[in-house]
């Protein structure tokens, strides 16, 4: 599989930290090895992957807002629904993951991998069709946050809902309809999978009926609807320090 060019400073440090293969690195000549390029540099050594110097106009022909960085790298390597399950278990926690139906734009998408990766959840979920993947530059909307986490591609959403049922997730779709409940009352302390849709559509109609319950954002102005990444990561956020709160009381009544 041909290589593709990454860039963006925080996107390439985050993948030589994380040990993705990278043929090689290419600097911008007269940019100043201070900061972020400094530590790019510096890991790049250390793992043996060779640093070239081009002019700044042939870093321009590559990619958009290279930041001066670029890099040859492998396509994003996907992961299996399975291997998220084996991460939770290897963590002793309940799994913890995000489904995306459709989400196409790539800044939102970079924004909820990039929240995702900071609460600690053991994948991600995404359609294969329909739907933006990891490309370069969601790898660099992420700040390289797609290094450090399990990123999956299935042929059908709703069907990776139900084999997560099987597993024994609740599903939770976020979703601003009368009937669902404000997100500060559920209990996202078990197994849970939340399911952020898609811009302006928001949940297919056969993903919303394969969730266990939706939650929604409470709204005071004049707007209906939050943007899906802003949306997905105040309920992210709000279930991981949910869930850490129960693990403490959990641990002060087993000791």
């Amino acid at each position: 599989m041909p290589a593709e060019i990454i860039y963006g400073r925080n996107a390439i440090l985050e993948a030589l930290r994380a040990g993705t293969p990278l043929e090689r690195v290419l600097v911008a000549r007269g940019k100043d090895p201070q900061g972020t390029l400094e530590r790019i540099l510096a890991q790049a050594k250390s793992r043996g992957v060779p640093v070239e110097v081009v002019e700044e106009a042939k870093m321009d022909r590559l990619a958009p807002r290279h930041q001066g960085v670029c890099a040859y790298a492998r396509p994003f390597s996907y992961s299996t629904l399975e291997g998220m399950l084996a991460v939770a278990k290897k963590r002793g926690e309940p799994p913890f993951v995000l489904l995306l139906d459709c989400l196409q734009d790539v800044h939102n998408l970079g924004s909820l991998v990039r929240t995702a990766e900071a609460v600690g959840i053991h994948g991600l979920i995404l359609p294969e069709r329909r739907a933006v993947g990891i490309t370069p530059a969601v790898r660099k909307a992420s700040a390289g946050a797609v290094e450090h986490l399990l990123i999956t591609r299935v042929v059908n959403l709703a069907r990776a809902m139900a084999r997560l049922k099987d597993e024994g997730l609740w599903i939770v779709g976020i979703e601003n309809l009368p009937q669902a409940q404000e997100y500060e009352a559920f209990d996202y302390s078990g197994p849970l999978a939340l399911v952020v849709g898609s811009e302006g559509r928001g949940l297919r109609s056969l993903v919303r009926a394969g969730c266990d319950a939706l939650v929604k954002l409470p709204m005071r102005g004049e707007i209906s609807s939050l943007n899906a990444a802003v949306a997905g990561s105040i309920v992210l956020y709000h279930a991981w320090r949910a869930r850490e709160v129960h693990k403490g009381k959990q641990h002060q009544s087993d000791s």
